[in-house]
């Protein structure tokens, strides 16, 4: 079992000779080094004095320091600080001040190599190319995905929990579908149902993906799709994740909204023949990632849409959702064991009939683990 001080130990252990100091703002590396949990992001931010030095100043040589403005220490960052040396910074404190005497306390010279994590602030950056002259900047995301991208049991765990509930809320959710109902009233049902069941809240924003004679595909325009009446016959695309204990699940499945057609009937079984092909395939040491994605993508251009499959067939999952490597041609990385990946392929028909399914996969020695299994069957609500 591994806990938060023993991944500190070993992501200290990694940085002699690439980094000398490393910061880490609140957020997923922050999250998986200490179990400070990220919270409901805001659309616009939301600041605190001396926000730029929110998170924890980790040395090889030296017990990491957390840094929180007075705001964020009373009313956020609860929990996952134990074993930390916190210092808090008031609202009429000066950041500079602080992270000056941290700097020279750690030993932090001109010219230092400091590594952040990819989502650090450009604020943050700035303030520290300031105070250490001839910096040089390093990913330390980078260096921490040596730990993460391999999934241990309690990790495998918390995302079979997250899985729990994002299917939990699915089946709620079914209850409450009727043809006439808006894309507005599913998403909104789905984002309150996973709620409902214990998670602080999508893992990331819901989306359905609707297509039939009448419902034109709209990507990504939200405010054109929410009002749109779903009215038989159409395709109902489900994509959305619940979050436990830090960890993101994506979730998919396909609802036909009428008694399905032929071609609904057709598409929505090749999409699942491929993602079992791809779970299969899903073998540790034994297998690269685009040879996965290969190996589920003949299965629907053998049918001849190939072409309508137009995505990767997935991507490693657990502390944030997208995360590498991916299930895509050109990445050949050897798939290994605890490595946790979405298994999610789709025909996308404008003017017709659509279905995808996507589930996390454990890769294991003898094929994919797969931590959600319902609905195998194309769900028809009339």
């Amino acid at each position: 079992m591994a806990t938060y001080a023993d991944r500190m130990t070993r992501f200290r252990a990694l940085l002699p000779g690439r980094a000398d100091l490393v910061f880490v703002p609140l957020g997923t590396d922050l999250d998986y080094l200490t179990g400070i949990h990220r919270d409901i992001p805001n659309w616009g931010r939301n600041l605190h004095p001396g926000i730029w030095l929110e998170g924890a100043w980790i040395a090889p040589d030296h017990a990491p320091i957390l840094t929180l403005p007075r705001m964020t220490a009373e009313f956020g960052a609860k929990g996952g600080t134990d074993g930390l040396d916190v210092r808090v910074l008031g609202d009429w404190d000066d950041p500079v001040t602080m992270v000056r005497g941290i700097l020279k306390e750690l030993g932090i010279k001109d010219g230092a190599t400091i590594a952040t994590s990819d989502d650090a602030e450009a604020e943050s950056l700035m303030e520290l190319q300031a105070l250490v002259p001839g910096a040089r900047f390093a990913s330390a995301t980078h260096i921490l995905r040596e730990l993460r991208v391999i999934k241990d049991a309690d990790e495998i765990a918390t995302m079979r929990e997250a899985g729990r509930t994002t299917e939990a809320a699915f089946a709620d959710v079914l209850k409450m579908l009727k043809i006439g109902m808006t894309e507005l009233d599913i998403v909104a049902e789905v984002d309150f149902q996973m709620k409902r069941h214990g998670s602080l809240g999508p893992s990331f924003t819901t989306s359905l993906y609707n297509t039939g004679p009448n419902h034109p595909i709209l990507f990504g325009r939200r405010l054109q799709s929410w009002p749109r009446v779903l009215t038989a016959p159409v395709s109902v695309l489900f994509d959305f994740g619940a979050v436990h204990d830090g960890m993101c699940y994506d979730f998919g499945r396909t609802v036909s909204f009428g008694a399905p057609s032929e071609e609904q009937v057709r598409v929505h079984r090749l999409i699942m023949d491929s993602q079992r092909a791809g779970i299969a395939a899903l073998k540790a040491g034994a297998v690269t990632c685009e040879e996965v994605d290969r190996i589920a993508r003949d299965v629907i251009a053998d049918a001849d849409y190939g072409d309508k499959f137009r995505h990767r067939l997935g991507h490693a999952i657990g502390w944030d959702v997208h995360e590498p490597p991916f299930l895509t041609k050109g990445d050949t990385t050897v798939v290994q064991e605890g490595m946790i990946f979405t298994i999610e392929p789709s025909i996308f028909q404008d003017g017709t009939f659509s279905a995808r399914v996507e589930d996390c996969i454990v890769a294991r020695p003898g094929g994919g683990e797969a931590l959600t299994t319902g609905w195998q069957d194309l769900v028809v609500v009339e």
